[in-house]
């Protein structure tokens, strides 16, 4: 009547239940939350159970079992605030590195020292190596000088105020470390160890 197949009118659907494999399914996307569908699918096959990952997808999806994706990265909300301006000569200093390149194509890098209240250029040291040694011995000399009575702020590499730092960069001349003694006699005394 309608030309069609009876074979193909009468059809009835012999799919399975996944019933136990969805309840499987959120069971382990409850656990680990992050795991895609081909996570999940390769947990579900350690534990035995075999299917096809084209249908493992069909009902991953069904079970809307997707991933949100995760947002940019988080802005810092509200005004910060401003930073004190100081007042007075070596409060606070800034500390840099620049680096250029002489024509021969060689780098050559600038560690520069910036008072914030004066604008002086505290120190301007060139080389072609700046280690974090010769960083804290500049600093102990520019903090020595009698016009510069202040240590620098903690500057933007450390947490920790430079002054802690120091007995873990010391070195005595055969370039070993002192001993945790040595190091409290120096602090003790006041003296910048040798470096």
């Amino acid at each position: 009547m309608l030309g069609v197949d009876r074979t193909m009118v009468r059809y009835r659907s012999q799919r399975g239940d996944d019933a136990p494999i969805r309840e499987r399914m959120r069971g382990l996307a409850a656990e680990r939350r992050r795991f895609g569908y081909r996570r999940l699918h390769w947990l579900l096959g350690r534990e035995g159970v075999a299917i096809n990952h084209k249908k493992f997808r069909r009902l991953y999806r069904e079970e809307r079992l997707h991933l949100r994706r995760r947002g940019g990265r988080k802005r810092a909300l509200g005004t910060r605030a401003p930073m004190a301006i100081p007042q007075v000569r070596n409060q606070r200093w800034s500390l840099d590195f620049v680096s250029d390149a002489f024509a021969c194509g060689r780098r050559f890098r600038i560690f520069a020292v910036i008072d914030d209240f004066t604008r002086e250029c505290v120190r301007l040291i060139a080389d072609t190596s700046i280690s974090g040694l010769r960083v804290a011995r500049e600093l102990d000399w520019a903090t020595a000088e009698p016009a510069r009575p202040r240590p620098p702020p903690p500057g933007p590499f450390t947490d920790q105020p430079r002054r802690r730092l120091h007995p873990l960069v010391r070195r005595d001349r055969s370039g070993r470390r002192p001993s945790p003694r040595q190091q409290t006699q120096s602090n003790t005394s006041g003296q910048v160890g040798q470096v």
